[in-house]
């Protein structure tokens, strides 16, 4: 018998929701909770898709569940056909609107900048139907906003284990500090160091932010200090503009910067903090059920850094 005709006459709804919760929470653990199973049944579950499909969908290891490439390509089709049977069971039950599906997103200022314009517009591809309202915060109060209903999903860092309390955190990526200036900036043409860098007007995030104190920690660790003609700004439009017009170095976290490192608008100094990084990933409330729309979104962001 044909390998599709098998499949389609074999694979069942509790198999594309095992697969869309293990791939939403990240582990089988918080996926068997959500969908209120053992966990031996949903591995058993994630099992026989796997050997209908006839691939492995996950990579499973000390860190959770990992989406494989094919797992990724999958993850796509099954969120279309929950996402369909779901509207064609509302069809039945609510009144006919027109009113788009909102989904509320919170995020660091510096992912808004650097990888939310090509997110949303891969979403509303998939999506078009679904507005999505976009706060960009300071991670304490982006983390505060998730606790307290204000966002379905947020973007941000990891926090102490007191903020991280009843929330979800999915690791994405780690990101690094760099120093950038324009392409004709003095400096590019310099044999370059921090304490050289420090002689030129600065631009850098507030004092309580990640950025901050990375750039602090890079600072000390040189003997450097900040010079006086700086500026502290959270806004990363008017760092960007500072330094693309004018001789300003920016701190700045990598996300924020990549589209324009990648076209030449902006150069990276050859200088960087020490360590990996600081861990960006999607936060999500502990026991929430999120609509399908916002699963696709999810599914869009990690898709993005894949």
């Amino acid at each position: 018998m044909d390998k599709n005709i098998l499949f389609n006459q074999r694979i069942r709804l509790r198999h594309l929701h095992t697969f869309v919760a293990v791939a939403q929470q990240g582990t089988l653990g918080r996926a068997a909770e959500t969908l209120s199973l053992s966990q031996p049944a949903l591995s058993k579950t994630l099992n026989e898709l796997e050997e209908l499909t006839g691939t492995r969908l996950f990579e499973r290891g000390r860190l959770g569940a990992q989406l494989t490439t094919m797992g990724e390509q999958f993850l796509t089709h099954a969120v279309k056909v929950l996402d369909a049977l779901n509207h064609a069971g509302q069809s039945f039950h609510a009144p006919v609107s027109d009113r788009p599906v909102v989904i509320r997103l919170g995020a660091l200022t510096t992912a808004a900048m650097g990888m939310l314009p090509q997110i949303l517009d891969r979403f509303h591809q998939q999506q078009p139907n679904t507005t999505v309202q976009v706060a960009t915060l300071h991670n304490n109060v982006l983390l505060a906003g998730l606790k307290a209903g204000e966002f379905d999903i947020g973007i941000g860092r990891m926090a102490d284990s007191e903020m991280m309390n009843g929330l979800i955190y999915e690791l994405l990526f780690l990101e690094s500090l760099k120093l950038v200036v324009r392409p004709e900036h003095p400096l590019m043409s310099d044999n370059v160091t921090l304490s050289r860098a420090m002689l030129w007007p600065v631009v850098i995030s507030p004092e309580g932010t990640a950025p901050r104190r990375i750039a602090q920690q890079m600072l000390d660790e040189q003997g450097c200090s900040l010079p006086t003609h700086c500026v502290e700004t959270s806004s990363t439009s008017l760092a960007r503009q500072l330094a693309l017009r004018y001789d300003y170095v920016w701190f700045v976290p990598s996300g924020a910067v990549k589209e324009d490192l990648a076209h030449n608008a902006l150069c990276a100094l050859p200088l960087s903090a020490s360590g990996p990084g600081e861990p960006v990933g999607i936060i999500t409330r502990t026991g929430d059920t999120l609509c399908l729309s916002a699963e696709i979104l999810m599914a869009t962001i990690r898709k993005f850094h894949s």
